[in-house]
């Protein structure tokens, strides 16, 4: 899909396998793996990510790619390059006419609408209607505006126009030509029509709701993203074209960590999969190898002695241990590389410690600036309707949709450079917190939410990710609203990541920026964390956290009442951008930060 040039991250937030994409005219699905050119799709190393996968899909996956992209060729507008990007399919196939006298409502495959290419405009590609409407000119068609879905295994289909205008019944004999009118200006359901030639006639607001579900067939199963149908059964819901909730990412994302001293022994244990090769063969036939390696366009520059000094040196180490069961643990090994206590400079790995604001060492044990990182994600499935739970591994499998048709061997991934702070509490005064009577009585409150929550929902009791976590997660997100407006960056570009164990123990936040530019970012968030600077901006975010403008309904709000996952927390104060928070805005409560308009005697911060 080189039409409209989406970001790599893109392809795993909003526009991944199986989602469907507005084009300028023409509305089309992401096609599954087996379309995708992996030729012109480059390999990322990221072994703690692809062990995860495994974990999730399975021991066939071999790699992780980047989306298939050439680089333009202005000397060659016509060249290769130009058919190089990720595939996609026109769906949905029903198109109705934009002629108001016409409206004409039928599916691609009936040969009533002709395909206009533009070569040398992609963009301008367009179907049209031959009805020669107003001005004799062809009018263009549009995709039809509802599609069906079901929350079972991603399921997406066409809207069944012909069998909800005859309410199921099949037509009689003749012809039946279907049109899509809508009447007045606002849109709504309730003035979309579908109209027969035979006189059947049905308001679109009858296929909404619980009206929806009596209605509509069930579910045929069908993939249009693999061009496959399986079994299902279950009931269909109708959905806008379009609407947010029809595709949800299912992701992991990790952090690239120190494995060697330098550049270059990093790069021996990130590629070991292949210098392991030459790990045991003499110097001279190993320096004859070398050169012939793929992975040597990014170690020639170290010289072919030096490469090999760094082979035998990691082989003597022992290389890679095997991926095992605690692979799958993707934060510890983080919390070790960032409260490390030596400064690491590694090109997609720094970091800088630097001292404590002295208005904060009663709670805050240290800060570390992270003025370099890279973050790798991949996505490894994806549900409709219904959003994966936010801890991604514990959802459950029979929800995600495949990326291909068969096992996949690889998944697409993003990688994005940039910059962060970290901050680490200290363990015993967050303990002596978490056993006060009055932080006790309130995750009391949180937690029977918590297990309602789920309970609602039909998932397994239990995954309380603990009162530790609420606190530093609610934390997080004060500073973050302040960080955006001292570090020119927006607060949906700033992100975190929460370090929340008692049993190891972690207690920490990392705020980081990124961006899939090869240079990185700016350095306007590592700029914050020195202590002149980052005294005043906690002070002024807990300070911000004292009132919302919501209050009092915000602070007096029922987690137990109203089935939610957050306290004291709404738009107004807390809640951040689906890309800045780990787990979409739940597990968030201010009384557990600082005092509120209700009182209590909770705040960590009071």
């Amino acid at each position: 899909m080189r039409v409209g040039e989406l970001r790599p991250n893109q392809l795993l937030h909003t526009y991944g396998v199986g989602a469907v994409a507005d084009l300028p005219n023409l509305s089309v699905v992401l096609m599954g793996l087996e379309f995708w050119d992996q030729a012109s799709a480059r390999v990322l190393t990221e072994d703690r990510l692809l062990a995860a996968v495994r974990r999730k899909l399975g021991p066939q996956v071999e790699t992780l790619r980047t989306p298939p992209y050439t680089p333009e060729d202005a000397a060659d507008p016509f060249g290769e390059w130009t058919g190089v990007g990720v595939p996609v399919a026109a769906f949905p196939r029903y198109l109705r006419c934009t002629d108001l006298r016409c409206n004409r409502l039928a599916s691609i495959d009936s040969r009533l609408f002709e395909l206009v290419p533009s070569a040398f405009s992609p963009d301008r590609v367009r179907y049209v209607h031959n009805c020669r409407g107003t001005g004799g000119r062809r009018p263009t068609a549009v995709p039809a505006r509802f599609v069906l879905a079901c929350t079972q295994g991603g399921h997406l289909d066409d809207f069944p126009w012909s069998y909800f205008a005859h309410r199921g019944a099949s037509p009689e004999a003749g012809d039946h030509t279907l049109q899509l009118v809508e009447r007045g200006t606002g849109g709504e359901a309730a003035n979309v029509f579908v109209v027969c030639s035979c006189g059947a006639r049905r308001t679109m607001a009858e296929a909404i709701g619980l009206a929806g579900e009596r209605n509509l067939p069930a579910c045929r199963g069908r993939h249009p993203h693999l061009g496959t149908f399986e079994p299902c059964g279950l009931p269909t819901r109708t959905l806008a074209l379009g609407a947010t909730n029809g595709w949800f990412a299912m992701q992991m994302r990790v952090f690239s960590l120190p494995k060697g001293d330098d550049d270059l022994a990093q790069l021996v244990a990130d590629h070991w999969d292949v210098l392991d090769l030459v790990a045991n063969l003499d110097q001279a036939a190993a320096k004859k190898l070398l050169p012939k390696l793929g992975v040597w366009p990014e170690l020639h520059v170290h010289g072919v002695d030096a490469v090999w000094r760094a082979v035998r040196r990691h082989a003597d180490q022992g290389g890679d241990r095997p991926a095992d069961e605690d692979e799958l643990d993707l934060a510890g090994p983080e919390w070790s590389a960032f409260t490390h206590d030596d400064d690491v400079e590694l090109p997609d790995f720094t970091t800088r410690r630097v001292g404590v604001p002295p208005s904060k060492r009663s709670w805050l044990e240290r800060v570390t600036l992270v003025p370099r990182l890279r973050e790798v994600g991949a996505l490894y499935g994806f549900t409709r309707i219904d959003a994966p739970e936010w801890d991604v591994l514990s959802t459950d499998d029979s929800r995600r949709a495949r990326l291909s048709r068969d096992a996949p061997t690889w998944v697409p991934c993003a990688e994005m450079r940039g910059e962060g702070i970290f901050l680490k509490f200290k363990e015993d005064r967050l303990t002596e917190w978490e056993q006060r009577a009055e932080v006790r009585e309130r995750e009391k409150i949180l937690r029977e939410a918590h297990d309602e929550w789920r309970s609602a929902r039909g998932l397994e009791a239990g995954h309380w990710p603990g009162i530790r976590y609420l606190m530093l997660h609610t934390f997080a997100h004060t500073l973050i609203r302040e960080f955006s407006l001292e570090s020119g960056y927006s607060a949906t570009g700033i992100a975190e990541r929460v370090y929340a164990r008692a049993a190891e123990p972690m207690a920490g936040v990392l705020l980081y920026t990124a961006a899939p530019d090869s240079e990185g970012t700016l350095g306007g968030l590592v700029s914050l964390g020195h202590p002149d600077r980052l005294g005043p901006l906690i002070r002024q975010a807990l300070d911000a956290a004292r009132l919302c403008s919501s209050d009092p309904l915000c602070s007096e709000h029922d987690p137990r009442h109203h089935g939610s996952l957050y306290g004291a927390a709404c738009h107004a104060c807390l809640f951040a951008a689906e890309t800045s928070c780990e787990r979409g805005n739940h597990y968030l409560d201010r009384a557990l930060v600082t005092d509120t308009v209700t009182g209590g005697q909770y705040g960590f911060f009071r």
